[in-house]
């Protein structure tokens, strides 16, 4: 069938429209599960995935490649999860990660700013000044987070196939409309489109695997061969340690082969410019 992802503000009452799409479709409502999954494969705090994932970009600066790390885990087992199809996803980097699968229906959930303002009043038993401020704060750092890391504002609607406003519509009118929509069938997932997924989980997971000894590594496969591209840390100079790289990859994803895009320089290899001067 589909995949759809809901990206939200905080008290845009998109969890209670992906909860609610999900039972009627029958599909599997997913959101922190992600991160539990993220936590027991690559052996990570959950309380430093969530503020990783949460905090303004520049405190994961402070660690080394720690942007590159965490989201790199991040991404591949959201992938890795999304393979199974029927899915409502609500949470961070949803309508990111899943950009050209034609199989997913990106839907932003949009909220009037004083009921928000309310909602949180409510909760936090706060006061509407307050309220104001923390909800500016996180729409903020949501928005931090989109352009750093993909150089995209998450408010930019043309991330979306559909953006809905929970106001005049109710909850139950957006599910009403999802609905629709996912009957009609323009979303189900084909073929081509089912290989696309796993391909990039693929190339995910495999990234995931290396991102620690090369945290802005590049990786891309064709015909089971990975070629791994602007290569740092250990596997830039390091023959050893790509030659062990690559036999645990080729075992790891039963790949044919794994090639690096530039050769080892070797350390000595420069020119001495007061060399043979008499």
């Amino acid at each position: 069938m589909a995949i759809i992802t809901i990206s939200r503000g905080s008290y845009s009452r998109g969890k209670e429209v992906a909860e609610a799409i999900a039972a009627k479709l029958d599909y599997e409502c997913v959101s922190r599960d992600i991160l539990l999954e993220t936590c027991q494969e690559f052996s990570i705090p959950e309380i430093r995935l969530v503020k990783a994932l949460h905090d303004a970009p520049f405190v994961l600066d402070r660690f080394n490649h720690g942007r590159e790390r965490y989201m790199s885990y991040f991404r591949a087992a959201f992938l890795k999860h999304m393979v199974n199809d029927n899915i409502v996803y609500h949470g961070l980097s949803g309508h990111f990660f899943l950009q050209g699968i034609d199989h997913t229906i990106k839907v932003r959930i949009i909220a009037d700013m004083e009921d928000r303002i309310k909602e949180e009043m409510k909760r936090e038993n706060s006061s509407a000044e307050e309220a104001r401020y923390i909800l500016k704060k996180d729409d903020d750092e949501r928005r931090k987070w989109g352009m750093s890391l993909y150089g995209k504002d998450s408010w930019n609607c043309n991330l979306y196939d559909l953006v809905l406003r929970v106001d005049i519509m109710t909850v139950e009118d957006v599910v009403g409309v999802l609905e629709g929509i996912i009957q009609q069938g323009i979303f189900d997932a084909t073929a081509k489109s089912t290989a696309l997924l796993k391909e990039q989980a693929l190339v995910a997971s495999i990234h995931a695997k290396i991102v620690d000894i090369a945290p802005r590594a590049t990786v891309n496969i064709k015909d089971r061969v990975v070629t791994l591209g602007n290569l740092d840390g250990g596997l830039k100079n390091d023959k050893e340690i790509r030659q062990k790289t690559a036999e645990k990859l080729i075992l790891a994803y039963d790949l044919k082969d794994v090639v690096f895009a530039k050769p080892v320089k070797a350390k000595n290899d420069h020119i001495n410019p007061f060399y043979n001067i008499s």
